[in-house]
């Protein structure tokens, strides 16, 4: 069996990566960092995957050509500004991130990657990058992952990142991960940006394909509020110092990497969730029995992206109707006559801000934190206050049981809370 520990380290924690932050001061308001730098001392095999959203920012135009040829060694990021909705002026600032990035670090400008997020509209102020990429570049360090995880944090309450190190074709190989995401996050992700790196050894062609199949049953199953940005980008960097046989293929090597991956990703995915705006506990939704992952992927999906449910949870409302209802528009098939639901109370949910030393991500509560509301599709009396004592923890687990296969799937999201208005009704002051 293959085990993956967790480590310390973030985004720098493969070996030949570094990082940095720092406050250009691109926002007059901003007083933290506001830019972020990772570099990899060689070259690396690259994957990325963006926006569903026909609309799409300059960056991730940008993005998207540059590791066309499967390459890239840098990213920067910034925060404050999306430079999305900006056109040619908008398109000329993102080459220009490239630009004085790969001069500062004497690489080329077609292996840098440009991430931005922020208020759509408006371009970056590139001159303020400019003059203290610099700056940014001589800090470049091993311990600065957690410097660069809180630079391009935007309503986010807590920065995102960890590390974990396995043994892949007998060589250790350690992953590292920092991203941010808080609103505007829906199915096919949302304003999140993710980076990933690995000393592994695998080909672009591989990585892409382990990323697209991961990305299914972890960042695509995180709803926050049902927007999906201008701006999602989620890139794997992978320079191959671990010394393995270089992936080009399935086989084991290949599912060893992607079960690294996923643990890694699910880990985000419920931190995305769990610091969603305004949030005040984390919900996740696990769908039992279905025919297939498919569907109980996209039921789950459908129970959590769900306003009302969001409402109840904030409301700790252990209102079935709710979830039936979501599951019934869903367009999925299963038969309602045979679906049961429970809800459990797990203490301390917040705790997905931090990595559990064992790696596991699994919400379990015990028997007297959870209680039966639907039975064979018909609602069940219970213990009203027992149920709302269960939604005031800070994780709440949503089980739907169908009785009709053997797949099983998760999605993760958060309540809906008046603090979520307030925060985006003046997101642009």
């Amino acid at each position: 069996m293959q085990n993956i520990h967790f480590i310390d380290g973030g985004i720098t924690a493969p070996q030949g990566f570094t990082a940095n932050g720092i406050l250009c001061g691109l926002k007059a308001s901003r007083t933290k960092d506001d830019v972020a730098l990772i570099y990899s001392e060689k070259k690396c095999n690259c994957a990325g995957v963006f926006t569903s959203n026909k609309v799409k920012a300059e960056a991730v135009k940008f993005t998207q050509k540059a590791i066309s040829d499967g390459f890239a060694q840098a990213a920067i990021i910034n925060t404050c500004y999306a430079n999305a909705c900006t056109g040619s002026q908008g398109a000329a600032v993102a080459q220009k991130m490239a630009d004085c990035t790969a001069a500062s670090l004497g690489i080329s400008n077609k292996d840098v990657i440009v991430c931005s997020t922020g208020i759509i509209g408006q371009p970056v102020p590139v001159e303020k990058i400019e003059a203290k990429i610099d700056e940014l570049k001589a800090g470049l360090s091993k311990d600065n992952n957690t410097k660069a995880s809180k630079a391009i944090m935007t309503t986010d309450t807590a920065n995102k990142e960890c590390a974990l190190e396995t043994v892949i074709g007998g060589k250790t190989v350690k992953f590292g991960t920092m991203c941010k995401g808080s609103g505007m996050i829906h199915i096919n992700m949302g304003t999140m940006l993710g980076f990933v790196t690995t000393d592994c050894a695998i080909s672009s062609q591989m990585l892409s394909k382990a990323l697209k199949e991961s990305i299914q049953g972890t960042y695509n199953c995180v709803t926050v509020d049902g927007d999906t940005s201008t701006n999602d980008t989620l890139v794997v960097l992978a320079n191959g110092l671990a010394g393995n046989n270089e992936i080009t293929g399935e086989g084991e090597d290949f599912d060893a990497f992607c079960k690294a991956l996923n643990a890694m990703n699910t880990i985000m995915a419920m931190k995305i969730a769990a610091d969603g705006e305004g949030a005040s506990r984390l919900v996740e939704c696990v769908v039992k029995g279905a025919k297939d992952v498919q569907t109980a992927r996209g039921l789950a999906r459908e129970v959590i992206g769900s306003n009302l449910v969001k409402a109840a949870m904030f409301g700790q409302d252990a209102n079935c109707g709710r979830i039936l209802c979501a599951m019934g528009y869903s367009g999925y098939d299963f038969n309602p006559d045979k679906v049961s639901v429970w809800f459990s109370g797990i203490p301390g949910g917040k705790r997905y801000f931090e990595v559990p030393a064992d790696g596991i991500v699994n919400l379990e509560a015990d028997a007297d934190n959870k209680i039966e509301v639907v039975h064979d599709g018909v609602g069940l009396a219970f213990d009203e206050e027992k149920a709302t004592k269960i939604l005031t923890e800070e994780a709440v687990q949503i089980e739907v049981l169908l009785e009709e296969g053997n797949a099983t799937a998760k999605a993760w999201g958060c309540d809906l809370t008046y603090d979520y208005v307030k925060i985006n009704g003046d997101y642009r002051s």
